[in-house]
């Protein structure tokens, strides 16, 4: 019986060694779904370098609002998608997210304020048989201020006075020969029309004043009546014209 009794001892430490060697397989939920963990160290931020997960662009998180950092996460394999993805961030709170993709519920992305920590990521998952899932990629903000646009040179100051020379009508040019130029006499003042192809000096000069020296009108003519000399001038004419014809008169006799 004490054989019997050490040899149930034994075969019972044995077969419990037996069990603590295999692996535990990850507890299901009875709709079929389990929890997994991340597979990256935590806490961590979309800037850590430890080549765990690599820093990409803003167009590899899709839906990322500008000024905010992404995170990518993804499940390994073919078979398993995403039920449930918690994530806690410091500052920032907790996260759940139920929406998944693109391109596949295999794909999930969430963001935070920049600089934050991640501190926890648990995932809820369905099919497969997952012990950790990953963080594919981070999509840091832009957070560098943008350098001010190279100012536009100031154009080149004005040398005082500068702008009064500019303003300033140029000398003419008498002014710059030190002689005056003479204008031409115009036909009223010439007092004829000027010869074609004669020049301006040509010109007949103007006709002397017909003022008087007392600034009266000068006399143009006799200051005897104009009728009187009508009348002598019509016997003249009369008389001159008469003798004309006793002169012919004789000569044809």
């Amino acid at each position: 019986m004490r054989t019997l009794s050490r040899a149930g001892v034994i075969v019972t430490a044995a077969s419990s060694a037996v069990l603590l060697a295999l692996p535990v397989a990850p507890a299901f939920a009875t709709d079929g779904t389990y929890t997994v963990q991340l597979r990256q160290q935590l806490p961590r931020t979309a800037t850590t370098d430890d080549g765990g997960a690599p820093q990409e662009s803003r167009d590899e998180c899709p839906g990322v609002p500008d000024g905010q950092d992404g995170w990518h996460f993804v499940l390994p394999g073919n078979s398993t998608d995403f039920v449930k993805l918690t994530v806690t961030f410091e500052p920032g709170g907790e996260q759940v997210v139920t929406n998944f993709g693109p391109p596949s519920d295999k794909h999930a992305y969430v963001w935070s304020q920049p600089g934050a920590e991640l501190t926890s990521a648990v995932a809820e998952v369905r099919g497969g048989d997952l012990k950790k899932f990953n963080l594919s990629h981070t999509c840091p903000a832009d957070t560098t201020p943008e350098s001010p646009g190279e100012s536009e040179s100031p154009g080149e100051s004005e040398t005082p006075g500068e702008e009064t020379e500019s303003a300033t009508p140029s000398a003419s040019a008498s002014e710059s020969t030190g002689t005056t130029a003479s204008p031409s006499p115009s036909a009223s003042e010439s007092g004829g029309e000027v010869a074609p192809g004669a020049s301006p000096s040509s010109a007949p000069s103007s006709s002397p004043s017909a003022q008087g020296e007392d600034g009266n009108l000068a006399e143009t003519g006799s200051s005897a009546p104009v009728g009187l000399l009508s009348g002598v001038a019509a016997v003249l004419v009369a008389a001159g014209g008469f003798l004309a014809f006793r002169r012919r008169k004789a000569q044809q006799g």
